[in-house]
């Protein structure tokens, strides 16, 4: 962790837009000469880089090895501000593996509401504004440009086509897209991704969304990434080199759950709640009387914000869409969220609060 004990905070009753960053890395062949001892130091120090700015935005780690032949590693950040993108990528290329890494795909984009509107109006214009790493195995990434033409038609017409596109979209639930927009600030309009388990749904949803109407205008939506969710240790393990596997399995191994200051005590007012990042992962801390609690901050059913819900006992209600979850355990409690979210343990030293990871921190006590 940084010297920072806080991340941004968004506007109270708002909910902000995202920066969002998309940063592809291939490994030099050299890298894999080096003598073991120093790969696992360049990988330490890279980790080590990457862990220093969990406390300001969200970070996702996925490995491409063995899966496309130009990338190796993607690193999906989120966050508030372009300087920390530009930051965090410093601090990469100045560790010892820096100098064996260069980045042949970066995209930026940003989070805005859509013009269009579903078909049903059943997704609230705020959900768009918010995207995050989840929990899926599988991410594939793209660029995309529409056509000239798509943007001289009429609203109205435009419209039909997204409300056929939706459409199909929703008969795949288990494939979650995330639009960004890039207009202005990268070369490419748009880059989507998506999460799924489940890649041969991704396929089939593609496939049958060449058939749409909308599919006509699409000038561009190459270089396609496919991407396995690991975390970081073993997305770096999985670059592979002589007499890195035992070394591999106990970097993966250590102890990255460890105990970090996230924020002040008075800055999570009793009965209130408060953002932080922590391991690069967005943490809702809540205070119910005079204990904290820690959860992900993020809805499993839409990554709606739990910080911003109305807080009854140790249950938050998510204010997208009214799910509901045991503060204590994460467990969901009302519909539509199925799935838990993540919690951490929680220490106060002082008037200090420090988190760890659940699984870690339990294996320890």
């Amino acid at each position: 962790m940084g010297d920072r004990t806080n991340g941004p905070q968004p506007e109270a009753g708002a909910t902000s837009r995202q920066l969002v960053k998309f940063s592809f890395f291939k490994i030099d062949p050299a890298w894999r000469l080096l003598p073991p001892d120093d790969r696992e130091a360049g990988r330490r120090q890279l980790c080590e880089a990457v862990d220093a700015f969990g406390d300001r935005m969200l970070i996702g780690s996925y490995s491409l090895v063995g899966i496309r032949g130009d990338v190796d590693l993607l690193l999906w950040q989120v966050g508030e501000r372009l300087e920390d993108f530009q930051a965090l990528a410093t601090r990469i290329y100045s560790t010892t593996m820096g100098p064996y890494l260069w980045s042949p795909y970066s995209y930026l984009s940003m989070t805005r509401r859509s013009i269009y509107k579903t078909p049903d109006l059943s997704e609230e214009p705020q959900n768009r504004l918010r995207v995050s790493p989840g929990s899926a195995k599988y991410l594939f990434v793209y660029p995309f440009v529409k056509t000239r033409a798509w943007y001289a038609m009429d609203k109205k017409m435009r419209q039909e086509m997204m409300t056929e596109h939706i459409a199909v979209g929703r008969q795949y639930p288990s494939v979650k897209l995330n639009t960004t927009y890039s207009y202005g600030i990268d070369d490419q309009e748009f880059v989507v991704s998506f999460e799924t388990d489940s890649p041969e749904d991704f396929l089939d949803l593609v496939m049958e969304l060449r058939d749409s109407k909308a599919s006509e205008y699409t000038l561009r939506d190459t270089p396609a990434f496919t991407c396995i969710a690991m975390p970081l240790p073993e997305a770096l393990a999985s670059l592979g080199a002589p007499g890195d596997v035992q070394i591999a399995g106990e970097r993966s191994r250590s102890d990255s759950g460890a105990w970090a200051r996230v924020a002040d005590l008075a800055e999570v007012p009793e009965g209130g709640a408060n953002v932080v990042y922590f391991a690069g992962e967005q943490v809702a801390l809540f205070n119910i009387g005079g204990r904290i609690y820690a959860i992900d901050n993020r809805c499993s059913h839409a990554n709606g914000p739990l910080a911003e819900g109305q807080i009854e006992g140790t249950v938050v209600t998510c204010p997208w869409h009214n799910s509901q979850f045991d503060l204590a355990t994460g467990e969901p409690k009302k519909t539509p969220a199925q799935k838990p979210v993540a919690t951490y343990r929680v220490k106060l030293e002082g008037e200090v609060v420090y988190l760890a990871r659940q699984e870690v921190a339990a294996a320890k006590s």
